[in-house]
């Protein structure tokens, strides 16, 4: 896989071995030939010694492949803008013509260069972004580049890359990760104790996992989990935000008082569908017919809200936001009520992802009964957030969606955090004229985004007609009379006493 795209990013554990499983990579590469994908390797770390130790370590493998190879050399590298500073190359040649260069970690030691490009540790390097720039140069030639880092915290340019492959900025770009448990899964531990002369066993291994932990103390997310340390602020900047409100979105809200639930199932009906005819549907009627629409939901009954969240999926690929429902302390069956009202007038209904978290799971269920494969029963969680909400950034960033100009839908966009790694509503709760809010619309906004990207199916039905039904292009008369009688009798239609056949007179 790591070959297959011309960027391939991995964000790893610590000390999992992946620089020595990739130095493998670099002994193929570089001692095959042209024809079989060869070419030379350029490694750059972000210290001397981890350089050295990787050519080092393809030189070894070469020798256990039986591959003809030099032995490491030395050589220097004349930087124009610091000829003071001395840095130095280690250099492996191959029989095939090829080699294995450990560079230093400056840009412009990959000028006239071409072949694959390993990054190791790129999160440590200084001026990564330079160091990039300068190495995407390759690719024009048919180069490769790997890209490999454990974090450094999440506004590093390194985390920035994977927010953006994560954010579809880069889909020709592989995006890996290696967290500590999955090395553990591949045999890490298993291969420590063949090294050390150890039996393995499943309690050995579980002990010797819960000391490493304990080891790299609250350290431990980012440096074994690929969790980045979070920064300070806000997810979202309140420009960001302010700079994608239209006037035009609206937001439409109703509460419902307790006593509310108790009243009689037709009252609560009435009210909810004269709710619907007074409130919904003037915004309703002005949704254009011809553009697709979808929505996201975000689900609460009592404490928190439940937020319906419209897109249109302009011709430009805009998605705008023409209306948003709260709904506060409305009964279950009223909130479904209410949502089939919606989605059965929704022009062009393309898709919607909805909240199936705790009693969400009843709504979104009983939509996806009504509606099929265009609904999904989302349930929230950390693997969610982390491939929708670089996503969401990115839309919001590139000016690709609209949002309502309302400042409580403003503040729980804006509550979102970077927390564990990841971007997401914390615990705390707002409060707005009404009662308390947790981030509702951030949620629903997510939600809604990641179903104008989805591609679900769509069927319909059309009935095959029956071959041995009535002609209606020649008014059901054939030339001979039981010919019409033998038609009715197949498609069900016998005379009144089931005779076949007439008398004349």
């Amino acid at each position: 896989m790591i070959l297959s795209h011309e960027v391939t990013v991995i964000e790893k554990s610590r000390r999992v071995g992946l620089s020595w499983g990739v130095s493998w990579l670099a002994a193929l590469v570089a001692s095959s030939s042209r024809e079989a994908g060869g070419m030379d390797v350029f490694y750059m770390g972000f210290e001397k010694d981890m350089t050295r130790q990787f050519v080092s370590d393809a030189a070894d493998h070469a020798k256990l492949l039986e591959i003809p190879a030099s032995e490491v050399g030395e050589s220097l590298f004349i930087d124009p803008e610091n000829p003071d500073r001395d840095l130095k190359i280690f250099r492996l040649d191959f029989g095939s013509g090829y080699e294995v260069l450990g560079l230093p970690s400056v840009a412009r030691a990959f000028r006239s260069k071409q072949g694959l490009v390993i990054i190791d540790e790129a999160a440590f390097i200084d001026d990564l972004q330079a160091v990039l720039d300068a190495a995407f140069a390759l690719l024009i030639w048919g180069g490769r580049i790997v890209i490999i880092s454990s974090h450094n915290g999440d506004q590093s340019p390194f985390n920035t890359l994977v927010n953006d492959i994560r954010a579809g900025r880069h889909p020709d770009y592989a995006l890996m990760r290696i967290t500590f448990d999955d090395a553990l899964a591949q045999g890490l531990y298993r291969t420590i104790c063949l090294r050390q002369g150890q039996d393995w066993s499943a309690e050995g291994e579980a002990g010797w996992r819960d000391k490493i932990i304990r080891m790299y103390g609250d350290g431990a997310e980012q440096e074994l989990f690929c969790i980045p340390q979070p920064s300070t602020g806000a997810y979202i900047p309140l420009a960001v935000i302010e700079a994608r409100s239209v006037p035009s979105a609206h937001v439409i809200r109703w509460s419902c008082d307790p006593a509310f639930t108790l009243l009689p199932e037709k009252i609560r009906e009435a009210e909810a569908r004269r709710f619907c005819e007074e409130q919904l549907l003037p915004v309703v009627e002005q949704l254009d017919q011809k553009t697709p629409h979808c929505f996201g939901e975000d689900f609460g009954r009592t404490g928190d809200l439940t937020v319906l969240w419209f897109l249109a999926i302009e011709r430009s690929l805009l998605r705008h936001t023409p209306f948003v429902l709260e709904l506060r302390n409305v009964p279950f069956e009223q909130q479904k009520q209410i949502l089939f009202w919606i989605v059965d007038r929704l022009p062009r209904f393309r898709a919607g992802k909805m909240d199936s978290r705790g009693n969400g799971q009843y709504l979104a269920e009983v939509a996806v009964q009504r509606y099929g494969e265009r609904i999904e029963a989302v349930m929230l969680s950390e693997g969610w957030y982390r491939d929708n909400m670089p996503p969401f950034k990115a839309a919001m960033e590139d000016g690709t969606i609209t949002i309502p100009a309302d400042r409580d839908i403003h503040d729980d966009i804006r509550s979102l955090k970077i927390v564990r790694g990841i971007a997401r509503v914390p615990d705390s709760r707002s409060a707005d004229q009404t009662g308390t809010r947790h981030g509702d619309a951030a949620i629903a906004v997510a939600m809604a985004w990641a179903a104008s990207r989805a591609d679900p199916e769509e069927y319909g039905y059309q009935a095959a007609p029956n071959p041995y039904g009535m002609n209606s292009g020649s008014g059901g008369r054939h030339e001979w009379a039981v010919e019409d009688e033998i038609a009715r009798e197949r498609s069900g239609r016998r005379d009144f006493y089931g005779l076949r056949g007439s008398v004349r007179l």
